[in-house]
């Protein structure tokens, strides 16, 4: 059995952590069965943005009438852009592998792995098949995979997820989504910006369910003016015949009442439908790998959806062993797994142990609209005691929104003594325009005054979010309605 001093299972954010450790002079052993990089870079976020920017030249080309300029699109080269992104996404890949094969201080092991006792793994795999290391340290960052719904027949159907969807070289005619969230949001867009009609199959009453509930109703809304788009409804079979999958669904029911009108999407959530196209895409969540990884022989204790259960410092309950990332479960992005592996750095090799701080951790999801937010949504507060003050700012009463000729909202959310608790937008930009309050609430006094007293560039879209947080703002909260305004 091989010892080490560092061991992580998983390429992607944990690396950081790995080397970190190499470059201490530690002996480091990556155990990794795929790609290099992550899901992140091989099958999640760089992927699918690098296509979906694509959507976006496609899309502005399209609305150029809406500006007085004739332009057309004569052909769109679909497998060229897919087989470029993807080739690219390789390329990085390998020039991770590359990386780690010529250090001395890193072992790679190409291999599946197992844990058999604390800090030991098995792995499994042609070149290291039984094989088993130990560390003193182990880092656990092996990330999720597709959750598959148990809904009837799926398992004798060809279906998409994620992974698969972003290596298609052809559009679908017809894509048929099951699941309402920010995968379902992106690639709907995506495949629909160039030419699928898309359906989208969701349970809760908006799509976007864990958004802001006023901009997941305004963004359900455009969705729906582009696609079928079902809410409140739940998949419960799927059949295939002669290159056509159908999708049976029934109202899927919602016991939280929400304030804001739902949508009008497909039959209003009434009746049975059955949808019917040529792929069928299930983007209904990811689920950890902690399963595959046997993390319980370890002594790793998991949460009830199976993600690893860590303290303030991302230790996890056994001797030695930490975790970060999608694994955790913490927040599924990309950007929350880097900024755990400089705590997890810090905390293994700084000389006081320092909680991980996740205020101000944002999300964007690059659809069209763009959805963005950072910190409390109001249905979050209205579940709490705490009282609030809100208001919503249009991009349609800016300059350059209106120049844009489009449609958008800033809301913030911040207490009674004007301290911002989150904001949220749906709109071009969103994810952009976030970062200044982010930047707000991380670095700054945390209250609207950063924002709205910073001096802003004229007219540009950021006015959108100075604007927001200017005026009245109505109050919320257990006790309060929404027409008593409150001036900050």
């Amino acid at each position: 059995m091989e010892e080490y001093d560092f061991l992580v299972v998983g390429s992607g954010s944990g690396l950081d952590v790995a080397n970190a450790a190499a470059n201490r002079g530690q002996s480091v052993a990556v155990v990794e069965k795929g790609r290099l990089g992550g899901t992140c870079l091989n099958r999640g976020c760089i992927p699918s943005k690098m296509l979906l920017y694509h959507a976006e030249v496609l899309e502005t080309i399209e609305r150029s009438e809406e500006f007085g300029i004739d332009a057309s699109v004569d052909d769109v080269a679909f497998a060229d852009i897919v087989r470029e992104v993807n080739d690219e996404v390789t390329g990085d890949s390998e020039s991770i592998s590359r990386g780690l094969g010529s250090s001395s201080q890193h072992d790679l092991y190409r291999a599946e792995g197992r844990f058999v006792d604390e800090r030991t793994i098995e792995m499994t795999g042609d070149d290291h098949d039984g094989e088993r290391l130990s560390a003193d340290t182990v880092l656990v960052a092996a990330g999720t995979r597709p959750g598959v719904p148990a809904v009837d027949g799926i398992e004798d159907v060809d279906y998409l997820t994620s992974t698969e969807a972003l290596r298609l070289e052809e559009p679908p005619d017809h894509l048929v989504i099951v699941g309402g969230g920010y995968i379902a949001a992106e690639l709907g867009h995506f495949f629909g910006t160039f030419g699928s009609d898309v359906s989208i199959i969701g349970r809760r009453p908006n799509l976007l369910p864990d958004a802001d509930e006023e901009v997941a109703v305004e963004f359900t809304e455009r969705f729906d003016d582009r696609f079928d788009v079902y809410t409140g409804y739940e998949a419960t079979a799927v059949s295939q015949s002669d290159g056509a999958v159908t999708v049976e669904a029934r109202p899927y029911p919602e016991s939280d009442p929400h304030p804001y009108p739902e949508p009008e999407s497909g039959e209003g959530a009434a009746e049975r439908v059955t949808v019917t196209g040529d792929e069928l895409l299930v983007a209904t969540g990811r689920v950890p790998n902690t399963d595959l990884l046997d993390v319980s022989a370890a002594g790793i204790e998991t949460d009830e959806r199976g993600f690893v259960e860590t303290d303030e410092y991302l230790r996890t309950t056994a001797e030695g062993v930490w975790a970060l990332g999608d694994i955790v479960g913490e927040y599924l992005l990309k950007h929350s797994a880097n900024h755990e592996a400089q705590a997890v750095a810090r905390n293994l090799f700084g000389d006081e142990l320092e909680p991980v701080d996740y205020t101000a951790m944002p999300f964007a999801v690059f659809s069209s609209p763009e959805v963005a937010g950072v910190g409390a949504t109001e249905q979050d507060l209205r579940a709490t005691d705490r009282e609030y003050a809100t208001r919503t700012y249009r991009y349609e009463d800016t300059a350059r929104g209106m120049a844009m000729k489009t449609e958008g909202v800033v809301k913030p959310i911040i207490d009674l003594e004007g301290e911002i608790l989150g904001c949220h937008i749906v709109g071009p930009e969103a994810s952009n325009l976030i970062e200044e309050v982010v930047v707000a609430m991380k670095a700054g006094s945390g209250t609207v005054r950063d924002i709205r007293e910073s001096v802003h560039v004229h007219p540009a879209l950021s006015e959108v979010v100075q604007r927001a947080f200017s005026g009245q703002f109505s109050r919320g909260g257990r006790g309060h309605d929404h027409d008593h305004d409150h001036d900050h």
